[in-house]
């Protein structure tokens, strides 16, 4: 199952950016094929991001090449954005109780 994982500067506010992503979570629940995502914020560094675990790699380059995607690239509100693609690796993540083994399961 692949990985997504991004990060990017904000020219925001955090209280401005904490607002945007109440505003899209829906949106991204709706992505078909992503599992979860886990929204990331560092206040201090004013930097954020998120890692996604989708269920097929179809999945992951449908949601790299849709519209979400396409808009937070042009987005003002966000600089350095840097997307990276992984694999899980099951057996160890499943001993140290990552959150992919129900996913994987409903696949």
């Amino acid at each position: 199952m692949p990985i997504l994982q991004t990060n990017f500067k904000l020219n925001v506010s955090p209280a401005e950016y904490q607002e945007m992503c109440k505003s899209l979570a829906d949106t991204f629940a709706a992505v078909p094929g992503l599992q979860w995502k886990i929204w990331l914020f560092n206040e201090q560094e004013n930097e954020a991001g998120g890692i996604y675990l989708f269920s097929s790699e179809k999945a992951l380059n449908d949601f790299l090449t849709g519209p979400i995607v396409s808009q937070l690239k042009g987005h003002p509100a966000f600089r350095d954005i840097t997307v990276k693609l992984f694999e899980v690796m099951d057996e160890v993540t499943s001993v140290t109780r990552g959150p992919v083994s129900a996913a994987a399961a409903a696949k």
